[in-house]
C-alpha cells in the first residue's frame, strides 16, 4: 500500500535551490534514513513529505493517502509554556485521548445510561484502558518523571523528549522524526530501536547515530546537490552501494573531461564570427561541462598532520575529587592522571555528572574536596553543548580568522582557516555567508571548528554530534583519529565513541565511576550479559543438595542437554560479535567488507536473541 507520492518537486529559497525535480515513494511498512550535509534541504524536505509546506512548479505532486494519520517529530518542538506534562501529552489530536475524555465526561453525567455505554464500548474498542498507565510509564522510561512540571520550565532536551512520547503515544500509521535520537541516554536510544523495529510501523527519519540507521532503517536516501539517491538496505549496505556510485561517476567524470578538453580546445580555437552551427556547439560545451561538473568527486582528504603542542610530563591529574548538589553525590574520591595522548569516553545516564566532571577538569568549577592540577602547558578546547552565540552580521571565514589565520602543521607546513573551512565541508562560497544564513548543524559545525582552530592539546567534546550530519562526522573521526593531543568524549552516539575512544569512564550512580578498558560496543555487552544472568537467576529456583537431576526440576533429561548446547552457541556467537564490532573499529576496513560483516552482525545477532529466548524459557522450568 502507498503511503506517499511525491513527482517532480522542487523547493528552493532565493537563488539556492535545495531539490529539484525529485521523486519519491513510500508504501506502507518500509523504514526510511535520510541522509544528507546540514543546510542542504533535509529538514524541508521532511516538513514538506509531513504535509507542512509545499512545492514549486506546475508539474509537481505530492500525494498523501487520505486515512493515514501521521506523527511528526520536529527538531525544536514546541508546547504551550502553561500546560504540564501529563497534559502536554494528553493532547486532543490523539484519537485515544478522545476516546478517554468522552468515557471521563460519561462518567460525570451516570444518568445518560446510553452514552456511559458507547464510552464504554469506545474504550474497548480502542482499548483505552491501560492509556493513562501506558502514557506514564513511557514518560518515566524518557525520564520524564514529574507530571506536574510546567512545559515552561524543562530544558530543550526535555521538550524533545515530551515530543517524542507524545509522538509514540499517538501510535500514527506515518511516522516522521527528526533527529530522534537528540538529548537520549543510551537506554532510551536502544529502547527506541526495538519500538520501531516492529514491522507494523512504517518511518522516515534524519538521524546523525548510525548504529541506529543500522538497526533500524531498510532503505537509505542521500539528498545530494539537489537529488535523491536510493539505496535499498542497511546503512552498511548504504556504504558499499554508494562507493560503487560514486567509483562509477569519477570513471565517467574521467572520460568526459577528455573529451571536454577536445571541445575547449576547438571553442578557443574558433573565429569569433559564429555560424548558428558552431555556436550550437560552443552552448553544447557549456551544457556538458556543467553537468560534467557535477559529477566530479569532491573528496575530502582528512589526514592532517597537526603539529603537536609540547604537554610536558603533566597533564590533568585529579586527587581524591568529591562533588555532590544537596543529597545528590556526582563524584565520590575520584583519582585519576591523565597520559599523553590518551582517548577516553565518559558515558553514563542523564544527570549522572558527566557535564559537572568536565567543569571540573577544565577548572571552571571547583570540586567539594580534593584537588585538580593541570599542567603549565595545558591547552583546553572545550565543545560544549550549549553552543555559544556566534555574530550573525559575521561572514563564515571571519568568525575562523578572528580566532587565527591558521593552523601549524608538522614540517613548517600550515593550515589556514579557508583550507580548515574546505575540509570541515565549507566551500569558497559558502565561507562568504553571514552566520545568520546558517542552518542550526552548520552553526553546531562552525562552532566547532572555532574550538579547533585555537589548537588546544586537550580537547574536551561535550555531544559533539547533537544536530551534525553524517557527513560531517565522517569528517571529524578522520579528523580526530589522527588529532595529537589528549581527546576526551561525552556522547550518546554509539558509533562515535566506538571508533575512537581506547578506554571508558562509566559513571554508575552515587558518585561511582569504573574506568572500563575496551570499547562502548564490548561495555555494552558486558551488561546485556549481566542482565540475563540477573534475570535466569531471579527466575531460576533456588538449588538445593540433591541429585543432578533434581537441580532443574521439571527439565527433562533433552532440555537439559539442549540448554547446556545453547550456553556454548551463545557463548560462540558472542565472542564471534565482539570480533566483527572489533572488526568494524579498524582502520583499513572496506566498503564491501562492511556490508558483509554488516549482514553478518544482523543475523548473528537475531540468533543469539533466539537462542537466550530459549534458555530463558528453559531455565524458567
Amino acid at each position: 500500500m502507498n503511503f506517499l507520492t511525491l513527482e517532480n518537486v522542487t523547493k528552493s529559497y532565493g537563488e539556492k535551490v535545495l531539490f529539484k525535480n525529485i521523486n519519491l515513494y513510500i508504501d506502507k511498512g518500509q523504514k526510511i534514513g535520510l541522509i544528507a550535509k546540514n543546510g542542504s534541504g533535509k529538514t524541508t524536505l521532511m516538513r514538506v513529505i509531513a504535509g507542512k509546506e509545499g512545492s514549486e512548479g506546475e508539474n509537481a505532486k505530492i500525494s498523501l493517502r487520505k486515512e493515514i494519520r501521521i506523527g511528526w517529530l520536529d527538531q525544536e518542538p514546541v508546547f504551550h509554556p502553561g500546560l504540564d506534562i501529563l497534559s502536554a501529552v494528553f493532547d486532543d489530536s490523539n484519537p485515544l485521548v478522545r476516546v478517554v475524555s468522552r468515557y471521563e465526561r460519561a462518567l460525570a453525567h451516570p444518568d445518560n445510561a446510553q452514552e456511559l455505554q458507547d464510552a464504554m464500548a469506545a474504550m474497548d474498542e480502542h482499548q483505552a484502558w491501560s492509556f493513562e498507565a501506558k502514557a506514564k510509564e513511557m514518560l518515566f522510561r524518557f525520564r520524564l518523571e514529574d507530571m506536574e512540571q510546567k512545559v515552561g520550565s524543562l530544558s530543550g532536551g526535555q521538550v524533545k523528549r515530551l515530543a517524542l512520547v507524545k509522538v509514540l503515544l499517538e501510535e500514527p500509521d506515518f511516522i516522521i522524526l527528526d533527529e530522534p535520537t537528540n538529548h537520549l541516554d543510551v537506554e532510551m536510544i536502544e529502547w527506541l530501536e526495538e519500538y520501531l523495529q516492529q514491522p507494523g510501523i512504517t518511518l522516515f527519519m534524519v538521524t546523525h547515530d548510525r548504529y541506529f540507521l543500522e538497526n533500524v532503517c531498510d532503505s537509505i536516501i542521500e539528498l545530494d546537490n539537489g537529488q535523491l539517491y536510493r539505496y535499498k538496505g542497511s546503512y552498511a549496505d548504504y556504504l558499499e552501494k554508494k562507493a560503487l556510485r560514486e567509483e562509477v561517476q569519477t570513471s565517467t567524470y574521467e572520460r568526459e573531461k577528455k573529451l571536454l578538453k577536445n571541445e575547449l580546445d576547438w571553442v578557443r580555437k574558433s573565429p569569433a564570427a559564429r555560424t548558428t552551427k558552431a555556436k550550437a556547439r560552443v552552448d553544447a560545451y557549456f551544457d556538458r561541462k556543467e553537468s560534467n561538473d557535477s559529477l566530479k568527486k569532491q573528496t575530502q582528504e582528512m589526514s592532517i598532520q597537526i603539529k603537536e603542542t609540547w604537554m610536558g610530563g603533566k597533564i590533568v591529574e585529579l586527587h581524591n575529587v568529591s562533588k555532590s548538589y544537596g543529597a545528590k553525590k556526582v563524584l565520590d574520591n575520584f583519582t585519576y592522571k591523565f597520559k599523553r595522548r590518551e582517548r577516553v569516553g565518559i558515558v553514563g545516564p542523564n544527570g549522572a555528572g558527566k557535564s559537572t566532571f568536565l567543569q571540573i577538569i577544565t577548572e571552571t568549577l571547583d570540586p567539594d574536596t580534593g584537588k585538580v592540577v593541570v599542567g603549565d602547558n595545558i591547552l583546553f578546547g572545550h565543545y560544549r553543548q550549549e553552543g555559544i552565540q556566534l555574530k550573525d552580521d559575521k561572514r563564515v571565514i571571519e568568525v575562523i580568522r578572528d580566532i587565527a589565520d591558521y593552523i601549524p602543521l608538522e614540517k613548517g607546513k600550515e593550515l589556514s582557516a579557508a583550507q580548515l573551512l574546505e575540509k570541515f565541508l565549507f566551500s569558497r562560497a559558502q565561507q562568504q555567508v553571514y552566520v545568520s544564513q546558517l542552518s542550526g548543524g552548520e552553526r553546531r559545525r562552525l562552532y566547532l571548528l572555532t574550538v579547533i582552530m585555537k589548537n588546544p592539546n586537550f580537547l574536551i567534546l561535550d555531544e559533539p554530534t547533537n544536530d551534525l550530519d553524517v557527513l560531517t562526522l565522517q569528517v571529524l573521526e578522520d579528523f580526530l583519529q589522527d588529532y595529537p593531543g589528549c581527546l576526551l568524549i561525552v556522547t550518546h552516539d554509539r558509533y562515535f565513541m566506538d571508533r575512537l575512544v581506547e578506554h571508558l569512564f562509566v559513571f554508575e550512580g552515587g558518585g561511582k565511576i569504573k574506568d572500563f578498558n575496551g570499547s562502548y560496543a564490548e561495555y555494552r555487552a558486558g551488561k546485556r550479559a549481566e542482565e540475563l544472568d540477573r534475570k535466569a537467576q531471579e527466575k531460576s529456583p533456588a538449588p538445593v543438595a540433591a541429585a543432578p537431576a533434581a537441580a532443574k526440576p521439571g527439565l527433562t533429561n533433552t532440555e537439559r542437554n539442549e540448554m547446556k548446547k545453547l550456553e556454548r552457541d551463545m557463548a560462540q556467537l558472542e565472542s564471534r560479535r565482539k570480533e566483527i564490532l572489533e572488526r568494524f573499529n579498524s582502520d583499513n576496513l572496506g566498503a564491501e567488507e562492511a556490508g558483509k560483516l554488516s549482514a553478518e552482525l544482523g543475523t548473528l545477532q537475531e540468533s543469539l536473541e533466539e537462542k537466550e529466548m530459549r534458555w530463558l524459557e528453559l531455565s524458567e522450568k
